[in-house]
């Protein structure tokens, strides 16, 4: 049975898809019958998918069966739509009036889709300059802040050390009064009596036994 898959390309984080017609038993990036197109998930919408619409429609006719994702891609760009309006067989003029109004829908959600990011890039930009100005409003006032206090401290006057202190009144204590000097006698100090002149007599002295 043929399968319509998608088989991985790209670098590492950048994904790209191959969308191929492949053996359902072959092995996912194995070898496969034919390429119809790719989808590249990093794209903007709109962009993301190219198809072999042609190709695609006669692989969906045989009977090949597209799995999941594939079939997600191929009814984002109108390819089933196609395809059930063929097997219906509705008119070609109605079903492409269908396609038509179809794709204009999907036209207009891609839009919006754009509209929205464009929009919310723009908000964030404009957050992040807000903040950035804010913060170099922040960094101006702070040096001009910085500025006055050097000039306030550079045009302040340098004080003596002692100049501001207050020394405390100190009291004198009096002067202790002088001791009074007794008056000197005005008599001369008797003589000394002399000695016995030689040969006088001494009192004997008593001899006791």
């Amino acid at each position: 049975m043929v399968k319509l898959r998608l088989a991985r390309q790209g670098r590492k984080k950048v994904p790209i898809y191959k969308i191929v017609a492949t053996d359902s038993r072959s092995r996912r990036d194995g070898r496969y019958l034919e390429s119809l197109g790719q989808y590249r998930p990093s794209n903007e919408p709109g962009q993301k998918v190219q198809i072999k619409e042609d190709r695609a429609l006669y692989w969906l006719g045989v009977g090949a069966q597209p799995s999941d994702t594939v079939r997600s891609l191929l009814s984002g760009e109108g390819i089933l739509l196609k395809w059930h309006l063929e097997k219906k067989k509705i008119e070609p003029t109605r079903a492409s009036e269908i396609f038509t109004t179809w794709k204009t829908k999907r036209d207009e959600k891609f839009a919006a889709i754009v509209d929205t990011k464009l929009a919310a890039a723009r908000e964030r930009e404009e957050v992040k300059r807000k903040a950035a100005a804010k913060k170099a409003a922040e960094v101006a006032a702070a040096e001009v802040a910085a500025a006055e206090a050097a000039a306030q401290e550079a045009a302040t006057p340098v004080e003596a050390p002692q100049a501001a202190i207050e020394t405390a009144p100190v009291e004198v204590a009096p002067a202790p009064e002088a001791t009074p000097v007794s008056e000197a006698p005005t008599e001369a100090p008797q003589a000394l009596e002399e000695p016995a002149a030689a040969g006088a007599e001494r009192p004997a002295e008593s001899i006791e036994g």
